[in-house]
């Protein structure tokens, strides 16, 4: 099943031109997270291809973190890994400004986010492109996708910046 209705900005897809990616904004590339076939490798195997996908339990169909292995709502253990709309809304923000050089590429502060997707799930992520501010809490975001190694992370594109990048087009 999907829930998946528009193309997210920074996707595989969209970045699909043949060349290595360059490199990402935020963190050095040995940051990268290994993807395995244990929990979270859909996630990220679906980010690779532009999708996001999380799991629900297949029984009571509760948002699960993409770690979970067993459902907090009625303890099963049948997941089942399903593409959700890209979309959700700043829960909370905040701003880093701490630095670490050799891990952390940038030289400014940078903005550290919790979304609420639309799916129910909640994820922690930056933003798709260096910022000088969180979007503030409550404002809507599309998610993209930044690559750190090789691997696809899911990163907020604040409405803002999505219909600035719409208007050059």
């Amino acid at each position: 099943m999907s829930h998946d209705d528009t193309t997210a900005p920074g996707t595989a897809a969209a970045q699909a031109s043949g060349a290595r990616p360059a490199p990402d904004w935020l963190v050095e590339d040995g940051l990268a997270p290994v993807v395995d076939d244990t929990p979270p490798g859909p996630f990220y195997r679906a980010a690779a291809r532009g999708e996001l996908a999380l799991p629900f339990c297949a029984a009571c169909r509760l948002p699960l973190e993409p770690e979970q292995r067993l459902c907090d709502g009625c303890g099963a253990d049948d997941i089942l890994w399903e593409t959700v709309a890209p979309r959700g809304t700043v829960h909370s923000a905040t701003l880093v400004h701490r630095l670490e050089p050799g891990l952390v590429r940038t030289r400014a502060p940078y903005p550290v986010l919790d979304i609420e997707l639309l799916s129910g799930h909640r994820l922690i992520m930056t933003t798709l492109a260096p910022a000088t501010a969180p979007p503030a809490v409550g404002e809507p975001v599309t998610i993209g996708f930044r690559t750190v190694g090789g691997v696809h992370l899911p990163a907020a594109v604040p409405a803002a910046a999505d219909s600035e990048t719409e208007d050059r087009t």
